[in-house]
Parts: C-alpha cells; sequence; structure tokens
C-alpha cells in the first residue's frame, strides 16, 4: 500500500498534465511533473528562426471558460494571466472557384451571406446551431467535466433511466452522422466543406464522426475563437509559472519507462535513467493508449489491461499532418488570422486519407497568419505563416523523408492557385517542418496521430478512454487522447477531470462515507 504522503506523479507536461498539476496544486496536493523533452507544453510549443515565431501546434483556442476554471482553482481571473484578443471572422475560407466566404460570429450576419449563395442555406444554418446548441447542452451535462468511457458512463450520471434522461440520449442523433446532420440543412457544396471542418479539431472524417460533435459549432458560436497574446504557446507557460508558484516539481529531461504497480494499484514510476520515484497517484499526460501498452506490465494488471484493450485497441488512430513553418518577406494582405484553402472534392480528400491511408492529392490546407494580430510574430512587413495539412497516421512502407519534397509541392502550388498566393515561394525567407514521422518521433503519439484516437462511429465514436482507471487504482488519464478529446479546451479539461477525480478519490478515501458520491 503506498503511503498517501507520497507525491502525486504526472507523467508529461501537455496542456492535459498542465492543467491537472494546477488543479492539484491549489487544492494542496504535493506533484511533480516528469516530462520526457527539455520543454513543457507538449505540442503547444514554438518555433524560433531568423526573427520569426511559430506556435508549432495547436493555434486555436476555443472554450476559453475552461481556462477560467483551471485559473480559477487558485482563485485567479484569466485576465491576471492571459491577454485573450476574440477574432472575428473566425475563419476565412477559399477555394478553387468562387469569392471567399468568412465564417462569422453574428449568426444573422452568417445566415444571411449563406442564404445569398444559395436559396434555403440560410435558414439551414440557423436549424444546424439549433441542434448544436442542443447537443453542446447535453455535453455539459452528461459528458463534460467527468470522467466519461462511454455510452453506459453517461446513463450512469443522474437518473439514469428517467424519461427526460432517456429524451436527452435520444437526442444525441446516435444514427447520424456531424457530415450527414450538415447536410441535410445546407446544400452549398463549398459551405458544406467549411461546416465539415469542425472536425478538424479532432482530426476525424465528419462523414464517420458521431453527429454528437455538430455540439462544436455551438461552442464555437457561444464562447468565440481567441488568441492569447505571445502565441497559444503563452497558454502552457502561463499554466506552468502558476503550478511552480503552488509548488509543483518540474523534471524534464525525466522520461518514464514504466509504471510500478501491482494486480489493483498503482506506486510509483521508474524513469529510463533507472530511478524509482515512489507515487500516492499516477496522472498519464502519455498518449492513452500507448500508456497502456508501454508502461503497464500486462502480467501483473492483466484484468485493467485486457478491459482496456478490449474497448479500445480496435478503434484507429486519429490523423497525422504535414506543418509548414513559412518565414514570408511580406504578408498577404487577403488573409486573416485562421484560414482554410478548401480542396476540390471533399469526399476525394477524406477517403484518400481515412480509407486509403493515402495523403489527399488535392488537399485542404489550415493556415494562422498571426501577424494579423501579433506583430511580434515576424519582421516588420513579414509573415510568420503556420501551415497544417491532414495526413493519414503512419502505415507501413510510408517514408516521409521520401515523401515530403514531393507533397511540399503539392501544397505550395495548391495555396498559388486557391489561396491567392502565386507568388508564395519567391516570399519565402525562412523554412521548418514537421513531418508525421517527425510528430511520431517529437511528441510520442500512437503512429503519428495528432489527436488521438479517431471520433469515428455513430454510437461510441464521440467517446475516449475514461480519467479514471476502473481496474488500477491510483491510475488517471489526462490528455487529448483521453476523455474528453483532442483541441486545446478538450485537453485541458481533460486535466482538470483527472484531477479532480483524484482529488474526489483521496477525499473519499479519507472519509468512507463519502465513496458512493464518487
Amino acid at each position: 500500500m503506498t503511503s498517501s504522503s507520497a507525491p502525486i506523479i504526472i507523467i508529461g507536461s501537455g496542456l492535459g498534465g498542465l492543467a491537472a498539476a494546477c488543479t492539484l496544486s491549489a487544492r494542496g496536493h504535493k506533484v511533480i511533473v516528469c516530462e520526457a523533452n527539455d520543454w513543457t507544453g507538449g505540442k503547444a510549443a514554438e518555433w524560433r528562426q531568423d526573427g520569426f515565431r511559430f506556435d508549432m501546434g495547436p493555434t486555436i483556442l476555443t472554450l476559453p471558460s475552461v481556462l477560467k476554471r483551471i485559473f480559477g482553482e487558485s482563485g485567479l481571473r484569466i485576465d491576471e494571466r492571459l491577454d485573450l484578443h476574440r477574432l472575428d471572422p473566425q475563419w476565412r475560407c477559399f477555394f478553387d472557384d468562387g469569392t471567399p466566404l468568412d465564417l462569422v460570429e453574428d449568426v444573422t450576419r452568417m445566415a444571411a451571406e449563406l442564404e445569398k449563395r444559395h436559396e434555403g442555406d440560410g435558414k439551414g444554418y440557423e436549424d444546424l446551431l439549433a441542434v448544436s446548441e442542443k447537443l453542446h447542452d447535453i455535453s455539459r451535462r452528461f459528458v463534460f467535466w467527468k470522467s466519461v468511457g462511454g455510452l453506459r458512463d453517461t446513463l450512469k450520471i443522474g437518473e439514469a433511466m428517467s424519461p427526460g434522461t432517456m429524451r436527452d440520449v435520444l437526442a444525441l442523433r446516435m444514427h447520424a452522422t456531424l457530415g450527414a446532420e450538415i447536410r441535410k440543412r445546407i446544400a452549398n457544396p463549398q459551405a458544406v466543406q467549411v461546416f465539415d471542418h469542425f472536425t478538424q479539431y479532432v482530426g476525424s472524417n465528419p462523414l464517420q464522426a458521431p453527429a454528437v460533435l455538430t455540439g462544436i459549432a455551438h461552442m464555437q458560436v457561444d464562447e468565440g475563437i481567441w488568441y492569447p497574446m505571445g502565441g497559444t504557446r503563452a497558454v502552457p507557460q502561463a499554466l506552468r509559472r502558476l503550478a511552480e508558484e503552488n509548488g509543483v516539481e518540474f523534471r524534464t529531461n525525466c522520461r518514464v519507462s514504466r509504471i510500478m504497480h501491482d494486480e489493483h494499484r498503482v506506486s510509483g514510476v521508474v524513469t529510463e535513467d533507472g530511478e524509482t520515484l515512489k507515487a500516492s497517484a499516477v496522472i498519464s499526460n502519455m498518449d492513452s493508449v500507448r500508456t497502456m501498452r508501454e508502461l503497464i506490465d500486462r502480467k501483473v494488471a492483466p484484468q485493467a489491461y485486457r478491459r482496456f484493450m478490449r474497448q479500445w485497441k480496435h478503434r484507429e488512430p486519429a490523423c497525422s499532418g504535414v506543418v509548414l513553418y513559412l518565414g514570408l518577406n511580406r504578408g498577404y494582405d487577403h488573409l486573416a488570422h485562421h484560414n482554410f484553402v478548401f480542396s476540390r472534392d471533399a469526399e476525394e480528400e477524406f477517403d484518400a486519407i481515412y480509407k486509403h491511408g493515402r495523403p489527399a492529392p488535392d488537399p485542404t490546407c489550415y493556415l494562422a497568419a498571426t501577424a494579423r494580430t501579433d506583430p511580434d510574430t515576424a519582421p516588420p512587413g513579414g509573415e510568420a505563416l503556420y501551415l497544417l495539412v491532414h495526413t493519414p497516421y503512419l502505415r507501413p512502407g510510408q517514408n516521409w523523408t521520401q515523401m515530403f519534397p514531393g507533397y511540399r509541392q503539392v501544397i505550395l502550388d495548391k495555396l498559388k492557385k486557391a489561396g491567392g498566393m502565386p507568388d508564395l515561394e519567391s516570399r519565402i525567407v525562412t523554412e521548418h517542418h514537421l513531418t508525421p514521422m517527425d510528430i511520431h518521433l517529437r511528441y510520442s503519439p500512437q503512429a503519428g496521430a495528432i489527436y488521438g484516437l479517431a471520433s469515428h462511429g455513430r454510437l461510441e465514436g464521440g467517446f475516449k478512454p475514461a480519467n479514471r482507471s476502473r481496474d488500477l487504482a491510483g491510475l488517471y488519464l489526462a490528455g487529448g487522447s483521453a476523455h474528453p478529446g483532442p483541441g486545446m479546451p478538450m485537453a485541458l479539461m481533460s486535466g482538470w477531470i483527472a484531477a479532480d477525480c483524484l482529488d474526489q478519490d483521496r477525499q473519499a478515501s479519507r472519509d468512507p462515507a463519502l465513496a458512493l458520491a464518487v
């Protein structure tokens, strides 16, 4: 039995790990964070080169209410630690033909613009948002801020079999996909592509993703899209600073090689250097599947291993991506802060990535032109252009060292043709990139997948591994590969949930009368 006086060990300092560290330390727990790399923040890192500064990973911040809750654990307001700027238009969208389409926050304005382009789409958009709001509300009540690993868990929350609960569960539209919900209401194929890409946050095919993810649309309209001055990198920097103020110890270049445990409970970790660290509990911010496959001894805890793998081993990883960081000597005035240059054929693109496991021949390109909001990201007049194209997760026989030069040209040609940047190559003065293999080696996700497990499947596709282990007491999971999933706010929320579950369990162990409430 591990003493409760031993520290809590957090494996990894991505957004989920940092959120957990801030939450637990604010509640008085002793916390040690073991980070394999020499920086903290996981994918929310930065790249500096020749006077340009790039956010390397996530660039879109939604649901600031999640950060508000995390900072609130320490009695702080979010504006005491971060300078957030609300962005509108939220995205600017470009196509092979036709004028650009801005996704704006105001629902009436957005509906009017869609109606101008195709009769009936304005009303369809308003209907889509009405459905989205309902699904978002259901998610808040049954899914968010609690450890959920599947539909069964949602039915345990509240009065599981009451008529009202059953009506709400049926309203999840478990028979439909996000893509189908969009196509029922929106006819203009370009507008369909715009709304399909709400699944960008989870790296999945909208034609396979469950309809409950339609709730993302309302989340974005309701709370907006924000940019932290200094880049999204400012978020992990602020969280680490807060955690250290609360007494959290950070150990960088400290890779954990295994979790110590018996059949029923964890007791510590062993580092790659052979050091043993006793722990009263462990939160893994490492990829959830890799945590169970590589850090848990399946012979010592066979039930924990088998139950997890039975539920999750057949779920495919989400997509990976190619990221270009382009320093331009001159910016493009027609770009907004966030931009999409869409593929010529959405179904061709999705089939290539998700069905055939090949890079799309004509890809959708996401661009962040951050100098619009934060001029310090580039030298005067220049542009630090972040460019992401989704690709399949790593497949056997794919050599990205060989594939990258050709695919880089495909991407640049797409931007020149559809993005209004015919002289792009002549403006590039510095460049860096990541391929799926680079992402795999740098961040250790399963098969280079940026977004954990794919959100595919109408019944269980919206679920991820629960934050509290059912079979190994003291083991918790946090990050984009655990509940509630990928994206900045969800990864942060997962860290809070893991910490809250741990704290509740600790209180219940001290007072058995509380155990029934956990």
